[in-house]
């Protein structure tokens, strides 16, 4: 686990336009009963979490269309919710960070660390918002 107060910066550099963290399993379940749209964030302490999951995230959300419903789960921080995050984003494998749309619960498109690490934020905001476009 990380100290609180290394990752509190990192929460908000998420919570701070609008994303939910879950904490807990009950959380995470909740979130993923919502109608509409869900973006899951899977955040982590990484370089390629700060230069380009976090800030493509942000940005995209300066598109028209975005998710009705913005949540973030910290991996080596929240493992639980975390881990009941990933599992509904099977078939793919555990990867931090990762970013999931969700459509009434299904997933319909999926961003894993190897689409994040080494792209550009803007990049990564350019894949959202096509997501964006097709589903919210």
């Amino acid at each position: 686990m990380y100290p609180a107060e290394l990752v509190k910066p990192m929460r908000e550099d998420l919570t701070k336009v609008g994303f939910e963290e879950l904490h807990t399993v009950a959380d995470v379940e909740e979130a993923m009963q919502r109608k509409g749209t869900t973006l899951v964030v899977v955040n982590s302490v990484c370089g390629c979490a700060a230069a380009n999951a976090r800030p493509g995230a942000r940005i995209s959300l300066q598109n028209s269309k975005t998710p009705d419903n913005l949540v973030t789960v910290f991996a080596g921080v929240d493992k639980e919710a975390t881990d009941k995050a990933r599992g509904f984003m099977v078939p793919f494998p555990p990867s931090s960070p990762s970013m999931a749309l969700f459509k009434d619960g299904e997933l319909v498109h999926m961003l894993e660390r190897h689409h994040i690490e080494g792209r550009p934020a803007e990049l990564i905001a350019e894949n959202l918002v096509g997501a964006y476009n097709e589903f919210c």
